[in-house]
């Protein structure tokens, strides 16, 4: 149950639906904040319970200073996990763990799952073993299936079994192609006992290019596998206040193959 300490829970109607929000303007300062760090206020206004996420994090991120160097830590509640199956294939098989730990107490295993939605795309074990042929794709997709039909059967096992739980099936695309173009909602919405919550859509993944995800304003993190379970049981992700604006220049394997293959791709040779 959210303390709601600011007075901040209010109700939105839109069209005939009416939704319950949580105000940022029910706190000082909230206005000259980064569009980031209003997302941040909004997850720590909806999940203030007094314990893990107190007023004093409310407070501390509201009084955001660009030039301080921060000390305070907040608790980052995303509203879902996106994996990748060699990162997701391991919190999956926790979670069976669990059932079956839950089993030999004596309990209902069935009620052994993500307590938000956890979704896993399935391509980092892609190889292309076939290319400059017609029929690549689908021989390259066919041995794919050959190597890993163990994980997949597990995989589509888990999505069978869990609740919240989905799995995108090899060879739709990049898991960040496919949160881009599919798993991303923008705008989250739950039911619960007081009526429909909408709220912002957040997400922590396991990979670093999770943050592609931002150009749509949904904010992502890149976390490992470790953050990524516990998220999905339901704790949040602990970290000091963001710096938005203090970015580094870098450069990874995948922008470098964008810079070379995009001029190719329009007919003009790369440099």
């Amino acid at each position: 149950m959210t303390a709601n300490s600011f007075g901040a829970r209010d109700r939105l109607a839109v069209g005939d639906v009416t939704y319950d929000v949580f105000r940022l303007d029910r706190v000082d300062g909230w206005a000259r904040l980064p569009y980031s760090l209003k997302v941040l206020l909004e997850n720590l206004l909806r999940n203030e319970d007094g314990k893990p996420v107190s007023a004093e994090q409310v407070n501390a991120l509201s009084a955001w200073d660009p030039a301080a160097e921060t000390s305070t830590e907040i608790q980052f509640s995303p509203a879902r996990v996106l994996m990748q199956d060699f990162t997701g294939v391991p919190c999956v098989v926790d979670q069976v763990a669990m059932r079956d730990a839950m089993a030999d107490f004596g309990g209902d295993p069935r009620r052994i799952n993500p307590l938000i939605p956890a979704e896993l795309v399935i391509d980092h074990s892609v190889i292309a073993d076939v290319f400059g042929r017609a029929d690549a794709f689908r021989r390259n997709a066919d041995l794919e299936f050959e190597r890993n039909q163990e994980r997949y059967q597990l995989l589509r096992w888990a999505q069978q079994s869990f609740d919240d739980f989905l799995v995108v099936p090899p060879d739709t695309g990049i898991c960040h192609q496919v949160n881009l173009e599919y798993l991303s909602r923008v705008v989250f919405t739950k039911d619960g006992s007081t009526g429909t919550m909408a709220y912002p859509d957040t997400l922590v993944g396991t990979d670093s290019h999770t943050p592609m995800v931002n150009g749509l304003g949904v904010l992502g993190w890149g976390v490992g596998g470790i953050e990524a379970e516990a998220a999905m049981l339901g704790q949040p992700v602990s970290m000091l206040i963001p710096r938005p604006g203090s970015r580094r220049t870098w450069s990874s394997s995948v922008s470098i193959w964008w810079v070379m293959a995009a001029p190719r791709a329009s007919g003009t040779p790369a440099r």
